[in-house]
Protein backbone atom coordinates (compact mmCIF):
# COMPACT_ATOMS: atom_id res chain seq x y z
CA UNK A 1 0.00 0.00 0.00
CA UNK A 2 1.49 3.66 -0.88
CA UNK A 3 1.54 6.70 0.85
CA UNK A 4 -1.17 7.58 -1.74
CA UNK A 5 -3.77 4.75 -0.98
CA UNK A 6 -2.98 5.85 2.73
CA UNK A 7 -4.23 9.40 2.02
CA UNK A 8 -7.96 10.25 3.68
CA UNK A 9 -9.44 13.67 3.15
CA UNK A 10 -10.28 16.07 6.07
CA UNK A 11 -11.57 18.92 3.65
CA UNK A 12 -12.62 19.33 0.13
CA UNK A 13 -13.52 22.61 -0.81
CA UNK A 14 -14.21 24.06 -4.46
CA UNK A 15 -13.02 27.91 -5.23
CA UNK A 16 -15.25 30.45 -5.04
CA UNK A 17 -14.60 31.03 -9.05
CA UNK A 18 -15.11 26.79 -9.04
CA UNK A 19 -12.22 26.99 -10.80
CA UNK A 20 -10.13 24.75 -8.65
CA UNK A 21 -10.66 22.11 -5.57
CA UNK A 22 -8.41 22.17 -2.23
CA UNK A 23 -8.22 18.99 -0.50
CA UNK A 24 -6.40 18.69 2.37
CA UNK A 25 -5.42 15.22 3.93
CA UNK A 26 -5.49 14.26 7.82
CA UNK A 27 -1.00 13.53 7.31
CA UNK A 28 -0.93 17.48 6.95
CA UNK A 29 -0.64 17.77 3.34
CA UNK A 30 -2.79 20.13 1.28
CA UNK A 31 -3.08 20.17 -2.73
CA UNK A 32 -5.15 22.96 -5.24
CA UNK A 33 -5.90 21.18 -8.04
CA UNK A 34 -7.06 23.24 -11.28
CA UNK A 35 -10.42 22.76 -12.90
CA UNK A 36 -8.82 22.30 -15.73
CA UNK A 37 -6.20 19.60 -15.01
CA UNK A 38 -9.20 17.89 -13.29
CA UNK A 39 -10.97 17.71 -16.00
CA UNK A 40 -8.25 16.90 -18.83
CA UNK A 41 -6.96 14.24 -16.41
CA UNK A 42 -10.30 12.60 -15.46
CA UNK A 43 -10.20 8.97 -14.30
CA UNK A 44 -13.04 8.55 -16.78
CA UNK A 45 -13.04 6.37 -19.47
CA UNK A 46 -13.95 8.47 -22.05
CA UNK A 47 -10.59 10.54 -21.18
CA UNK A 48 -8.25 7.60 -20.39
CA UNK A 49 -10.13 4.96 -22.64
CA UNK A 50 -9.31 1.42 -22.17
CA UNK A 51 -5.65 1.36 -22.26
CA UNK A 52 -2.94 3.85 -22.48
CA UNK A 53 -2.83 4.00 -26.03
CA UNK A 54 -6.53 4.92 -26.48
CA UNK A 55 -6.07 7.92 -23.43
CA UNK A 56 -7.21 11.27 -25.16
CA UNK A 57 -5.91 14.78 -24.88
CA UNK A 58 -8.75 16.95 -24.17
CA UNK A 59 -7.97 20.59 -25.56
CA UNK A 60 -9.64 23.85 -25.22
CA UNK A 61 -10.72 23.66 -21.19
CA UNK A 62 -9.09 26.69 -19.85
CA UNK A 63 -12.05 28.17 -18.52
CA UNK A 64 -14.10 24.87 -17.21
CA UNK A 65 -15.45 25.33 -13.94
CA UNK A 66 -16.27 22.62 -11.11
CA UNK A 67 -20.38 22.23 -10.82
CA UNK A 68 -20.90 19.41 -8.28
CA UNK A 69 -19.05 17.46 -6.26
CA UNK A 70 -20.65 14.46 -5.79
CA UNK A 71 -19.50 11.59 -2.68
CA UNK A 72 -18.90 8.07 -4.08
CA UNK A 73 -19.06 5.74 -1.06
CA UNK A 74 -15.96 6.68 1.15
CA UNK A 75 -13.40 6.40 -0.89
CA UNK A 76 -13.83 9.09 -4.15
CA UNK A 77 -15.75 12.18 -5.09
CA UNK A 78 -17.59 12.56 -9.08
CA UNK A 79 -16.62 15.61 -10.06
CA UNK A 80 -19.27 17.71 -12.67
CA UNK A 81 -17.88 20.06 -14.66
CA UNK A 82 -19.75 22.95 -16.52
CA UNK A 83 -19.03 21.39 -20.07
CA UNK A 84 -21.21 18.31 -18.91
CA UNK A 85 -18.48 16.05 -18.69
CA UNK A 86 -19.36 14.01 -14.95
CA UNK A 87 -18.42 10.49 -15.21
CA UNK A 88 -14.52 10.71 -13.66
CA UNK A 89 -14.23 8.82 -10.01
CA UNK A 90 -11.30 10.50 -7.96
CA UNK A 91 -10.05 8.49 -5.62
CA UNK A 92 -8.55 9.89 -2.73
CA UNK A 93 -5.39 8.61 -3.49
CA UNK A 94 -6.06 9.70 -7.45
CA UNK A 95 -6.43 12.88 -6.38
CA UNK A 96 -2.98 12.93 -3.67
CA UNK A 97 -1.30 11.63 -6.71
CA UNK A 98 -1.95 14.47 -9.15
CA UNK A 99 -1.76 17.06 -6.18
CA UNK A 100 2.02 15.91 -5.47
CA UNK A 101 2.53 15.48 -9.12
CA UNK A 102 0.97 18.68 -10.41
CA UNK A 103 3.46 20.52 -11.96
CA UNK A 104 4.69 17.46 -13.91
CA UNK A 105 1.35 16.84 -15.21
CA UNK A 106 0.82 20.28 -16.31
CA UNK A 107 3.87 20.64 -18.37
CA UNK A 108 2.87 16.50 -19.66
CA UNK A 109 -0.63 18.24 -20.64
CA UNK A 110 0.89 21.58 -22.43
CA UNK A 111 3.05 19.68 -24.43
CA UNK A 112 0.41 17.47 -26.07
CA UNK A 113 -1.39 20.21 -26.42
CA UNK A 114 1.86 21.41 -28.46
CA UNK A 115 2.39 18.48 -30.02
CA UNK A 116 -1.12 17.52 -31.75
CA UNK A 117 -1.43 21.36 -32.36
CA UNK A 118 -4.37 22.03 -29.53
CA UNK A 119 -4.81 25.05 -27.43
CA UNK A 120 -5.99 25.01 -23.79
CA UNK A 121 -8.43 27.75 -25.25
CA UNK A 122 -11.84 26.75 -26.84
Amino acid sequence: MSEHDKAWPKELRVSPDRKSLTISFTDGRSHTIEAELLRVRSPSAEVQGHSPAQRVTVGGKSEVTITKVHPVGNYAVRLAFDDSHDTGIFTWSFLSELGEAKDERWAEYIAELADKGMSRIF
